[in-house]
């Protein structure tokens, strides 16, 4: 039988475990080194994503990420919900994982929980796109510093999706069109 102590040391290294675990990476992925967290600051807007039950029926959202002194990240998400005509918004807090020169990260939006941030394509000439899983083949996002991305890009970020082995059929396009919501303009 297990003292107060020993289960309370047991219960922290399950919880510890779930969280290494929920910050990984899916198999068989590789994050995008040579990866500059100033350059890939600022707005993003989400192209098309998995269905996740933090987003579900969100329109027009974007993530904004801010660089820190300490050289992690701030991060915003938002989006809106048109049923209800209200912005919904995440704070949250990224760290990587590793090297800062490597674009795997885990964020926090309700401590102690994080998940894992991977950017696996992006246009590292001018950080206009990006191909973002999180910590399984349950989540991944296309983003793009405006609201629509050229058909050809798109597609070739399809393609590398399905290379990994990401249920690219089941992503969703994301509308930035105009809310027919005065209050959320």
């Amino acid at each position: 039988m297990l003292s107060r102590m020993g289960k309370t040391i047991l219960v922290g290294l399950l919880a510890g475990s779930f969280l290494v675990a929920w910050a990984g990476k899916p198999d068989g992925v590789t994050p995008v080194r040579g990866f500059d967290a100033a350059k890939y600051g600022g707005r993003w807007f989400e192209i098309m994503r998995l269905e996740n039950s933090f987003e579900r029926g969100l329109t027009n959202v974007t993530a904004t990420y801010g660089l820190r002194p300490d050289g992690s990240l701030d991060v915003l998400n938002r989006g809106l919900d048109r049923q209800t005509c209200r912005w919904k918004e995440a704070h949250g807090h990224a760290v990587f994982q590793g090297e800062r020169t490597v674009a795997s990260l885990s964020v926090t939006f309700f401590w102690p929980f994080s998940g894992g941030y991977h950017v696996l394509a992006l246009d590292k000439q001018n950080y206009a796109w990006a191909l973002v899983s999180g910590p399984s083949r349950s989540y991944l996002w296309i983003l793009a510093r405006h609201p629509t991305l050229d058909p050809a890009i798109l597609e070739n970020l399809l393609e590398e999706a399905r290379r990994l082995n990401f249920p690219v059929a089941e992503l969703v396009s994301v509308d930035h069109g105009k809310p027919d919501c005065p209050a959320a303009e």
